[in-house]
């Protein structure tokens, strides 16, 4: 019996569709679109976006069709930089794991086979008919059901009763077609040949919350980048990419994160973040303040240039210091252990900036460029090899931690120093508890710095100290603030070598300015009227002085008394001697 004219014709439209939906589906493989091999890692996918988007961006590209071109590179990376979406589109042709061969594979389904139109298709699955539905560009999504029973007109869009099961039973002289897999072994064997662990090696962009904002990023140390956006902003993919390539490059000084503004409302206000059309880039860093900050980033969205805005944002805690002149600050507030890390580097390295900031509440962190192992204090703890780090405990020894330290990248570096300094803060921690627990060896340790009057200058000031180290205060609060400081330094010696032996060498005072400005006079015919605190360090039996009245905070004051112990301050002579009355 003949095939009705009219069941040919509509036959032959339908095949036309499909045939032609096919060639256009093929035009948006993802992998086609990229110009990457279907093996190919999340690496290779990345840097591929990454000159893609780049080179057909809206905003630098304004060619006809450069729009749409933006858009199918982005559903292509959308895809293959989604692991379940990427396996689903390997096996099946669409990214949501429905078969079909809108990439070049088939598949079947319980009776249904279906024409996929790419990543953004529907597929409708009912009943014995076909319908359209919205996918990408000018491609559509059919689904048709062989082997259907025929059904009456109101069944199908055609009417008269007619199936389009019987037309492709009868052209392609098969029967019903509702038990054929096209190709499924073929995306059985594309599934199983070993692809796991091919796209590894990404940086990974971590979903930011709320809960994960307070308790990994706020005021932990760690430097992060934050894409701030909404799911209607554009530019997140592109952004991500070039995230991606810079934290793989600073991995280990650097997480990244995102954060949806749709779904995080109270974070993204709370930050001071909005979102409008374009998603927007942040980093939290410590770079200019001891708190962690938000700085957006508005350079050209490329890796070297974020790169470079990450590297200036990374933690600046150490301080950098010329080995020539320095020696350990013995006391600090709080009692902190210090590290000194010796390198040839001309600026404080990445990865020592990167372990301050973890560091920064529990460590005090200087660096200095070295060349050699000549300088005396390398030589004492005996340092060969650079880099190395020495450290300061809080009982004021001085250490070696490592020396030669030979990293082969920077997380494997951060790694390292992360180690040594747990390690080194350990052993501190049992110092100080040992500290805590014994008692003050002699009253002289819990004396506090007495007021200089007329009565006890010869005892304290007098000919037979070396040194006596008077802090001057105009009010109260200046009293109370040098106080804390010289009756901290006082507990220490501050001196190398073996130039004094004997804490009794340096006294320490207090002298009212407004009390006593005819003494002062005797050191500056000013008598400091201006200043609120200085310090004043006296030589009685030469007749010298030096004065330090910057900001007296117990790290310069160590740093001004040491180097006065030491010779390296310059005295000046007095005007005549210094008398109280």
């Amino acid at each position: 019996m003949g095939i009705p004219l009219r069941s040919l014709l509509v036959a032959s439209l339908v095949l036309s569709s499909v045939v032609l939906h096919v060639a256009a589906a093929k035009t948006i493989d993802p992998y086609k679109v990229l110009g990457v091999d279907k093996n190919a890692s999340q690496r290779d996918i990345q840097k591929a976006f990454h000159k893609l988007s780049l080179k057909y961006h809206p905003d630098k590209n304004k060619g006809k069709g450069a729009q749409e071109k933006f858009e199918e590179i982005n559903n292509a990376y959308e895809i293959l930089s989604d692991e379940e979406k990427r396996k689903n589109y390997d096996l099946y042709g669409d990214e949501k794991g429905n078969p079909g061969f809108g990439g070049g594979n088939f598949g079947n389904h319980e009776g249904y086979t279906y024409f996929g139109g790419g990543p953004k298709s529907s597929h409708f699955t009912s009943g014995n008919g076909w319908q359209t539905m919205g996918g990408q560009g000018n491609t559509k999504t059919f689904s048709f059901s062989f082997g259907g029973k025929p059904g009456a007109s109101g069944g199908n869009p055609f009417g008269g009763g007619f199936d389009v099961g019987d037309v492709f039973s009868n052209l392609f002289s098969g029967g019903s077609m509702g038990d054929s897999h096209f190709g499924g072994s073929t995306g059985s064997a594309r599934a199983n040949s070993g692809t796991s662990g091919q796209h590894s090696g990404t940086a990974k962009i971590q979903d930011v919350t709320t809960q994960v904002f307070n308790k990994e990023v706020a005021d932990q140390g760690t430097t992060w980048l934050l894409l701030f956006y909404t799911p209607q902003s554009k530019g997140q993919f592109v952004l991500e990419s070039v995230m991606q390539d810079v934290v793989h490059s600073l991995d280990g000084a650097l997480r990244a994160g995102k954060v949806n503004c749709d779904n995080e409302k109270t974070l993204c206000k709370r930050s001071g973040v909005s979102i409008g059309k374009l998603a927007r880039l942040f980093i939290y860093s410590y770079a200019t303040t001891e708190k962690g900050s938000l700085h957006e980033y508005s350079g050209e969205h490329d890796a070297k240039s974020l790169k470079t805005f990450c590297q200036e944002h990374l933690p600046r805690f150490s301080k950098r210091v010329d080995i020539g002149q320095f020696s350990f600050p013995l006391n600090v507030l709080p009692n902190l252990p210090q590290v000194l890390l010796l390198s040839s580097k001309k600026d404080t390295p990445a990865m020592w900036r990167a372990i301050s900031g973890m560091f920064r509440n529990r460590l005090i962190f200087y660096d200095a460029e070295v060349h050699d192992v000549s300088h005396p204090l390398l030589k004492s703890l005996g340092v060969k090899n650079l880099p190395a780090v020495i450290g300061r405990t809080v009982n004021g020894e001085e250490l070696l931690l490592k020396d030669g330290i030979s990293v082969k990248d920077l997380r494997s570096g951060i790694k390292e120093l992360k180690t040594l300094l747990e390690s080194f803060e350990k052993k501190n921690k049992k110092l100080s508890s040992s500290q805590a627990n014994s008692k003050p060896s002699s009253q002289w340790e819990e004396k506090k710095v007495p007021l200089l009057t007329a009565s006890n200058f010869e005892e304290i000031c007098g000919d037979k100290t070396s040194v006596c180290i008077i802090g001057v205060f105009g009010s109260n609060k200046a009293k109370g603030q040098l106080e804390t400081v010289l009756s901290e330094i006082s507990k220490k010696t501050l001196i190398r070598g073996q130039n004094y032996n004997s804490r009794n060498a340096v006294s320490y005072a207090l002298l009212d300015k407004d009390k006593q400005s005819a003494f002062l006079s005797s050191f500056d015919k000013s008598g400091y009227r201006s200043s609120d605190k200085l310090l004043i360090a006296y030589k009685p039996r030469r007749g010298r002085f030096a004065v330090y009245d910057g900001e007296v905070t117990l790290e310069e004051a160590e740093r001004f008394v040491g180097s006065v112990l030491n010779g390296d301050v310059q005295l000046s002579p007095t005007k005549q001697k210094p008398v109280l009355r």
